[in-house]
């Protein structure tokens, strides 16, 4: 019985532990080209915007650094944010949403850890970090919301960390 026992306590911690969710992250080193940088420096210069340029080439401005967590790739992070195109079109906004950091695009990954929970940030992302060619559509219409080789602006509040 006491052997019994034992293996079931065992096989209940195998299973458990084999049954947890791994985080899919895989850094894929990508740098935006250097005329789609250029494409958002452009944007950014006619509208008096100063950003900083990261190593991977997208844009970003921080209104608020936060404090406490920063995530990493395998975080659960809550956000608001408001997603928009260079010709001022808002292309989703959201008020609460989460999801792992890993889930999302690559201009995402690289630039919300820049922050900590409670921060804020600005991201001007080129295209080969963001969706590229690719055009998203509209879940129920089927009309196009971010045409392809979009320069995609988020303002991105972080509300939790995990």
């Amino acid at each position: 019985m006491r052997n019994l026992l034992w293996c079931l306590v065992i096989a209940s911690c195998c299973f458990s532990s084999c049954s947890k969710k791994k985080c899919s992250y895989s850094d894929d080193g990508v740098v935006a080209p250097t005329t789609e940088q250029q494409a958002v420096k452009h944007y950014l210069d006619s509208l008096g915007i100063i950003a900083t340029l990261h190593p991977r080439g997208f844009y970003y401005k921080i209104d608020n650094v936060g404090m406490g967590s920063t995530p990493g790739e395998c975080s659960q992070i809550t956000m608001a944010y408001t997603g928009q195109l260079t010709n001022g079109k808002v292309f989703d906004q959201q008020n609460s949403f989460a999801t792992e950091l890993a889930n999302l695009i690559d201009g995402w990954q690289q630039g919300v850890p820049l922050i900590k929970n409670g921060g804020s940030i600005w991201l001007y992302i080129p295209p080969s970090l963001g969706y590229g060619g690719q055009a998203q559509k509209d879940a129920t219409t089927g009309n196009i919301v971010i045409p392809a080789y979009s320069i995609l602006i988020f303002n991105i509040h972080l509300l939790d960390v995990q």
